[in-house]
């Protein structure tokens, strides 16, 4: 019974005995982190090595996105991850195995680091999803890398007097905003090495061409001389867009209005339509265009094309104006001369037209029987009739008519050269000095 009980007894402080565990380490990991590179000993609201010469601060880019261009707001939106390089010996520790710690943004805030921003920028942000995009690695001997993931929206003052048919280069420019270069030397940390883009890069209206770096010197009358790092990239615009959405289309409608030439010039209901709409169209074209444009002072390339077709189409209708006027003209002058001359109902004239007159053919068309020549028709006063009926009268001269052709269609047949020609040797010209 004695053993029963102590077996109970050694039963009950096995299982109700306190187990010890081990500290879990990271619950301190603030207070050891700070211990260790002691910050709590130095303040870091000065920079490394106060007092002295300028601290050197590397910087290194990696682009990953170019994401839009626009012509309207003049900027551009770039996500990139930028890092920085310096020493830092407050920051220092012992380290067995001379391995770096690489810490999140949390200690960001209890040290010195750069104070970088973008010049000329328009919107930016740190992406936090899921966390913070920041990361600061230190080294035992007080080497820092901090890196950050960055989308910034930025200027880029953009020359249109070539659009479509420019390239544009647009700057990102990177700046210490409080640091004078007596304190902070900005440098790019290998050159245009320094500078690294993603492959899959790609934009649709534009072909980037180039990236490079450059330092400068940027000075500002109240603060003094600064660093400045350029990120420089230049842009090609495709072409291929504008040709099916503004060129061809232009062409075609001044192609169209060259159908006119070729209707017969009575034919008002067919010929002043067409005129009003290709006219029409070539002012919504250049309405299009401008719609989606910034409104510079300057005259665009683009403009240059879309103005001169707009001029083609309008003189085509200014054209068929001139016609149908000159037509009225010549049909008063004919009705003045019949009225002139004798009735010569029922005479035959040696050399006339086989046709006899008819008053309603004279008064609609304005042809005598003429047959057509070299597929124009001429109206030709009869030098015949003429001359008889001086005789008769006395009142008109046989040189009155000498020289009585009138081709009332010269205007529509030089058109139908003069028009294509010009039309022609103005594309020349315009993409020998565009393209």
């Amino acid at each position: 019974m004695k053993k029963k009980k102590m077996n109970c007894e050694a039963y009950q402080k096995s299982t109700f005995a306190p187990i010890f565990k081990s500290p879990d380490i990271t619950k301190a990991w603030g207070s050891n982190t700070e211990r260790l590179l002691r910050i709590e000993d130095h303040d870091f609201t000065m920079r490394p090595g106060f007092g002295g010469p300028a601290v050197p601060v590397g910087v290194d880019v990696q682009v990953e996105s170019l994401d839009a261009i626009s012509e309207v707001d003049m900027d551009f939106t770039m996500t990139l991850y930028l890092r920085h390089y310096w020493k830092d010996e407050r920051l220092a520790f012992k380290s067995n195995h001379n391995q770096s710690m690489t810490f999140d943004s949390r200690l960001v805030k209890k040290i010195w680091v750069p104070d970088m921003f973008f010049v000329h920028s328009k919107r930016s942000f740190t992406h936090d999803t899921t966390t913070d995009n920041v990361m600061l690695r230190v080294y035992p001997d007080g080497k820092v890398l901090y890196s950050l993931r960055v989308t910034v929206t930025a200027m880029c003052s953009m020359d249109l007097s070539r659009f479509p048919l420019d390239t544009q280069t647009c700057s990102l420019e990177i700046e210490s905003y409080a640091y004078t270069d007596d304190d902070l030397l900005l440098y790019w940390k290998e050159g245009n090495r320094s500078l690294n883009t993603d492959k899959g890069i790609s934009l649709s209206q534009f072909l980037i061409q180039e990236f490079h770096t450059t330092t400068r010197l940027a000075f500002y009358s109240s603060t003094g001389w600064y660093n400045r790092l350029y990120i420089n990239f230049t842009l090609r615009r495709h072409i291929f867009f504008f040709l099916l959405q503004t060129y061809f289309p232009a062409t075609l409608m001044v192609m169209l209005s060259w159908v006119s030439f070729w209707i017969d010039r009575r034919a008002v209901p067919a010929r002043v339509p067409l005129g009003i709409t290709t006219v029409l169209t070539m002012s919504t074209i250049i309405t299009g265009v401008n719609a989606s444009m910034p409104r510079v002072s300057y005259i665009k390339a683009v403009d240059i094309y879309l103005w001169v077709s707009f001029v083609f189409v309008f003189l085509s209708v200014i054209e068929y104006a001139a016609v149908n006027y000159l037509s009225t003209l010549q049909e008063r002058k004919e009705r003045k001369l019949r009225e002139r001359l004798p009735c010569t109902c029922g005479m035959a004239h040696p050399g006339m037209m086989s046709a006899s007159y008819s008053e309603v053919d004279a008064n609609t068309t304005g042809n005598y029987g003429i047959p057509e020549e070299n597929g124009v028709k001429r109206e030709r006063m009869l030098v015949q009739l003429a001359m008889e009926s001086a005789q008769v009268t006395g009142h008109v001269g046989t040189s009155a008519y000498s020289n009585a052709w009138i081709d009332t269609h010269v205007i529509d047949k030089y058109s139908r050269v003069i028009f294509p020609g010009s039309y022609i040797l103005f594309n020349i010209i315009y993409w020998s000095i565009y393209s």
